[in-house]
């Protein structure tokens, strides 16, 4: 449903999911990719990465502000790795620290 006269989700998706696919295609091996969008863009491209139909798509949950969710390719396609993440892992100190 067209919320306020803008775009359906899955016109979101049809724009947004091809060119995080080519970006993620010209990366060089064990290259990786960060995508900067407004947390409903991320969502539904994340939904159509997965190959969701978009009716599961707001199962994702939404994105808040700062968090980041992580993909990586599996031998099968797309999976979700880690969703909605906030915070960083702690560094780990060695001795000489």
């Amino acid at each position: 449903m067209r919320r306020g006269g803008g775009e359906l989700e899955t016109e979101v998706a049809d724009r947004a999911a091809p060119v995080v696919l080519g970006h993620a295609d010209a990366l060089p091996d064990g290259g990786t990719l960060v995508v900067v969008s407004h947390g409903g863009t991320i969502r539904t491209t994340i939904g159509r990465l997965l190959g969701l139909e978009s009716y599961h798509w707001e199962g994702l949950g939404g994105l808040s502000n700062c968090c980041w969710s992580v993909l990586g390719e599996g031998a099968r396609g797309w999976r979700l790795l880690e969703h909605n993440a906030g915070t960083l892992p702690e560094p780990v100190l060695g001795d000489d620290d």
